[in-house]
């Protein structure tokens, strides 16, 4: 009887240790759990991937690479949350149809409003243009071929859902471009639609013609709408008959602290005419052509582009082109 007494007692002691281990556990998580409520309160929540339109947006494009050299494609998250990489694809596009998808990379995250460059030679890349955030690249083992002439640049999630899809062709970039190997088109704005023409333009010289894995050298503030600058006609003939002899662009600003270039080109991409270097616009005025070059020479029938640069004093500029046709007798 007594071994048998021991035994219950025994039992006894390990069951209550247990039930007091138990006890002791709940009693640490309930008193964490408002800890760990207000915690969870400041811990970044990451989306898993992009999940619509818009949320990745193509950014920059080099598809016409120097000599041995090699496409990229920059992509900039247009979200407030950092995005897998692992769920975008870049898309390979036929007549309009998907017909290949390739991944960009197999971890990784891209992070809110910032950017991330994909191609398939990343050392090249980094020895052409100034690569201010080289942790930004990442280099693939294949991607789809971008045609120089013109193409499509399409960015998906795994499961096909298009977030971004851009039609490019040659002619977005400058006219002034006498050569376009190895310049970069730049996205403008992020607000804009992303196939709007003017939303696109060549990288500037003064940043190497390409900024992969910062933000573009052609992205804008807007300083003014393309309809603050007007003409008075597209097409004038300054033959002296006293109709449309002269070519007026008139302008009205919404902020008059903006100073300007306007300069005038032939079809060639020759500048012909200043009409104004560095002048300060004010809110509203007018500029005037005759139809003559910078020498007083008359100018050939023929098309013709105006080109007006704006800029304010806080380093922000912004362009706008029209062409114009000039008709002589």
């Amino acid at each position: 009887m007594q071994i048998i007494y021991n035994v219950c007692i025994l039992l006894k002691c390990k069951i209550n240790k247990f039930c007091l281990n138990v006890l002791n556990f709940l009693k640490k998580i309930i008193f964490r759990l408002p800890f760990l409520a207000l915690t969870m309160l400041f811990v970044p929540v990451y989306e898993v991937g992009a999940q619509q339109v818009g949320d990745v947006l193509v950014n920059e494009i080099l598809f016409n690479p120097k000599p041995g050299g090699a496409d990229y494609v920059e992509l900039y998250n247009n979200t407030g949350n950092a995005l897998s990489l692992v769920n975008l694809r870049l898309a390979k596009v036929s007549d309009n149809e998907i017909t290949r998808l390739y991944p960009i990379a197999d971890s990784g995250m891209l992070q809110a409003r910032d950017f991330v460059v994909v191609t398939t030679d990343a050392a090249y890349v980094s020895s052409e243009y100034t690569v201010r955030h080289p942790d930004k690249m990442v280099q693939v083992a294949s991607m789809p071929s971008y045609n120089n002439a013109s193409g499509s640049v399409v960015v998906t999630t795994a499961d096909t859902v298009v977030l971004d899809w851009f039609n490019y062709t040659e002619d977005m970039h400058s006219r002034l471009l006498r050569d376009k190997e190895g310049v970069a088109l730049e996205r403008r704005s992020y607000d804009s639609p992303t196939q709007e023409t003017a939303n696109w333009y060549s990288a500037a010289s003064t940043a190497g013609f390409g900024t992969p894995t910062y933000r573009n050298s052609q992205s804008r503030e807007f300083l003014f709408v393309d309809n603050d600058f007007a003409f008075s006609q597209t097409v004038f003939s300054p033959d002296g008959d006293g109709y449309n002899d002269l070519l007026d662009i008139t302008y009205n600003l919404q902020l008059c602290d903006l100073a300007a270039n306007i300069r005038v080109y032939d079809a060639r991409g020759r500048l012909v005419r200043t009409l104004a270097r560095g002048a300060l616009l004010g809110c509203n005025g007018i500029m005037t052509w005759d139809g003559n070059d910078d020498n007083g020479r008359a100018c050939p029938r023929g098309s013709y582009l105006v080109v007006v640069e704006a800029y304010n004093t806080n380093g922000a500029s912004q362009s706008w082109r029209r062409n114009i046709s000039l008709v002589r007798q």
